[in-house]
């Protein structure tokens, strides 16, 4: 495994620290470069982490959660981002798995219902929680962005094909839209317990880019009749901080 240091990246619009200076400690085994993850399933956890609480979150996430995932049968990678919030930040936690049975595959629950000490210790301290997994059911465009545009959908899929055409065209470079199995992600496990909020999402459209982008731009590359969520958690722009892949 290769740890480097990021460089920063320039973007044409300003929100606090997604276009300020260098990154922290980038983590690659491989890059993540290939959008067409059609068929794939996968699973995205949120949530906000207090700025005196980050040193310890990054430890637990970089050297021991997202390893541990990542040797359960079905993990093949992660990309991690994150945003400023007020007190903090909010994580944007993406893996890719192999199908949608991973989210409630008898090794993954073994694991969520086996906590190590370190997950008992983070846990409750995460606020915003958000989990949802899945089938990524359309992918369009090549590569991956260093920013991240997430829009939670209302009513996105009488109109798929018009969407990712339109917005993988509109100055993203990919387009992911991810479809959530409510009952494989809404298994009750001792992890679970540990948290003090577990909100969850239908459909999330994931737009790639290499410079920042807002929900205003990717609005105008929408076909009419696509509703964004009003309110949603996990909608917002978020800039890449690392990524992990078998």
């Amino acid at each position: 495994m290769k740890i480097r240091r990021q460089r920063g990246y320039g973007a044409s619009r300003t929100i606090p620290e997604l276009n300020a200076g260098p990154l922290p400690v980038y983590i690659s085994r491989t890059a993540m470069t290939d959008a067409s993850t059609n068929t794939q399933g996968f699973l995205v956890v949120l949530s906000d982490v207090r700025s005196e609480d980050e040193h310890d979150y990054l430890g637990w996430l970089t050297t021991e959660h997202v390893q541990e995932r990542l040797g359960i049968p079905g993990f093949l990678g992660v990309r991690v981002f994150r945003r400023p919030v007020a007190d903090g930040r909010r994580y944007f936690i993406w893996y890719r798995l192999a199908s949608a049975d991973v989210v409630d595959s008898a090794a993954y629950l073994q694991r969520l219902n086996h906590p190590t000490p370190w997950s008992q210790r983070i846990m409750p301290i995460l606020g915003n929680f958000g989990r949802g997994g899945g089938t990524v059911t359309d992918s369009a465009g090549g590569g991956t962005g260093e920013f991240l545009l997430a829009l939670e959908l209302e009513n996105p899929l009488q109109a798929a094909d018009d969407m990712m055409a339109a917005t993988a065209t509109g100055g993203f470079r990919a387009a992911h839209l991810l479809v959530t199995d409510r009952d494989k992600s809404a298994v009750q496990t001792s992890e679970r317990a540990l948290r003090k909020s577990d909100n969850s999402f239908a459909v999330l459209l994931l737009l790639e880019s290499d410079a920042l982008k807002t929900p205003e731009d990717a609005a105008a590359a929408l076909p009419p009749g696509i509703m964004l969520r009003a309110d949603s958690l996990f909608s917002g722009s978020y800039r890449a901080i690392f990524s992990l892949q078998n």
